[in-house]
């Protein structure tokens, strides 16, 4: 990912170019109150768009790490042939906003619509928000599925990955500013997370595959 050495994601480029453009204008016409506006605009998208380097730590071969920074809100249980769990972890603008591969293994699918950027409160929020979900599979065919989904926010979804590249775990894939993340899981995978548990991309243990 073109974000590996740079302390600040490409994404927030534009938004801290804006910001510094009107600081400096601003500083020029010695306009005081939009001056104060501006710099407090620069380090807000400083701090929103950081890509910190991380060290993951090593698990067993075949672990699963979270892909985002984040509250556990959930943990369900599915009927369903494919997934039988699903654990949604919920985002906001003071968590590190670059996703991590959660495991070592290939790409399979990547579906990328737009939409609406309502409240995770909204009864709308899952049918009409803009999201992403991507399928990764492991050299031992075992699936999880993620979804991300924007709240309200002022940037899209970025994704930079394609499909069939295999990617290490904890690798950068893409950037989302306040959303909800949510990771489907199959039968013979053992949860290392409860609610109400903070996590960390690629250093937070979400489980195994059994």
């Amino acid at each position: 990912m073109r974000t590996n050495l740079y302390p600040v994601s490409h994404e927030g480029w534009k938004y801290i170019a804006y910001a510094a453009l009107a600081f400096i204008l601003f500083s020029i016409f010695d306009i005081d109150f939009f001056q104060f506006l501006s710099l407090g605009s620069l380090l807000f998208f400083i701090v929103v768009f950081r890509n910190p380097e991380r060290e993951a730590p090593l698990f067993e071969e075949f672990s699963v790490v979270s892909p985002v920074d984040g509250l556990v809100v959930s943990i369900e249980e599915l009927q369903d042939k494919e997934y039988s769990y699903k654990v949604k972890i919920e985002s906001n603008y003071l968590d590190v906003s670059v996703l991590r591969v959660p495991l070592k293994s290939s790409i399979r699918s990547i579906e990328l619509k737009k939409g609406a950027r309502l409240s995770s409160s909204n009864p709308l929020f899952e049918k009409i928000n803009e999201y992403c979900a991507l399928t990764f599979e492991d050299k031992n065919s075992n699936k999880i599925k993620v979804v991300h989904r924007l709240k309200q926010s002022f940037d899209s979804i970025h994704i930079d990955a394609f499909v069939n590249q295999t990617r290490l775990q904890g690798g950068r894939y893409g950037v989302m500013l306040n959303g909800v993340t949510t990771l489907y899981l199959p039968l013979n995978f053992r949860l290392n997370v409860n609610v109400g548990n903070q996590v960390k991309a690629s250093e937070t243990l979400v489980g195994y595959f059994s």
